[in-house]
């Protein structure tokens, strides 16, 4: 029989031969311009999705998984028996932790665990791959669920925007509603925080709000003695390249550095830099 089969929805936006080398089965949203849906890394990928965007005159929307596509993972991956851990994002923000939570209420002979990461992109990326890390050293569903919630205790989420429209648009705004219309000579500092984007700071600069998500990672890493850190970019490849060279010597580890994907690009449009870090399990 095998292990732990890990599961989880495209917003953790795995890069393709990530998901190839450790078998990570991903149900994707869709993102949706005009008549055309898209599913999210299946139909389009990053770098033509922030092409179509800046072209197109129609604002792009994203939409969940059904249900339906989610039970149809479960059913398959499910045939041998093995438990399946499947994280989401967070329920705050997309009705997809709803969509596998019926699905796995379809399936009650079979161990599924549904989990909402409370978080988005690199933040649930860090829980997926805490997973996939436990599993393949033989770990239990149970042992999976206990690494997930500890890197989750620890993980923070923190980005910059080039502008807050394409968040208020989508209606993901959260707390950061407070600072529109006051953005003309300043760039944000937001935090995803449990499940909800607030604000944390504001500087004068774009690659001043750059350099003060790298002062986050490496003041925690400082007191934690280190940091695995993630960086994501929207169209933005030298930034976060750069970003990462910055950081690399201040850890033990390179910083693994990814796209944000369709779906979350939808709404923080291009441009946008992230930085997510929590504190290593071992």
């Amino acid at each position: 029989m095998a292990g732990v089969h890990i599961v989880c929805d495209s917003t953790a936006d795995l890069d393709g031969e990530y998901r190839a080398a450790h078998a990570v089965r991903v149900v994707p949203l869709k993102v949706i311009f005009g008549s055309d849906v898209l599913a999210d890394g299946v139909d389009i990928d990053p770098p033509a999705f922030y092409q179509r965007m800046r072209t197109s005159a129609v604002h792009p929307r994203t939409s969940q998984p059904t249900p339906a596509e989610f039970e149809a993972v479960f059913r398959e991956l499910g045939a041998d028996s093995a438990p399946i851990v499947c994280t989401t994002i967070s329920a705050d923000l997309s009705g997809t932790y709803a969509s596998a939570a019926q699905a796995r209420s379809a399936l009650p002979e079979q161990d599924i665990r549904v989990i909402d990461s409370r978080s988005a992109a690199i933040g649930h990326q860090a829980m997926v791959r805490a997973a996939v890390s436990v599993a393949e050293a033989g770990g239990s569903a149970d042992e999976v669920e206990v690494a997930m919630a500890r890197v989750a205790a620890t993980t923070r989420v923190l980005f910059t925007v080039e502008t807050l429209e394409y968040l208020r648009r989508g209606g993901r705004i959260g707390g950061a509603r407070a600072l529109l219309g006051s953005m003309l000579d300043i760039k944000p500092i937001l935090e995803l925080r449990e499940g909800v984007i607030e604000p944390l700071e504001r500087v004068r600069t774009y690659p001043r709000a750059v350099a003060t998500l790298a002062d986050h990672a490496i003041e925690a890493a400082g007191g934690w003695g280190d940091a695995v850190v993630f960086i994501a970019h929207a169209d933005k490849t030298e930034v976060a390249a750069g970003l990462a060279e910055s950081l690399t010597p201040q850890l033990r580890s390179t910083p693994i550095v990814s796209d944000v994907g369709p779906v979350i690009g939808c709404h923080s449009g291009p441009g946008a830099i992230g930085i997510a870090f929590h504190q290593p399990l071992t």
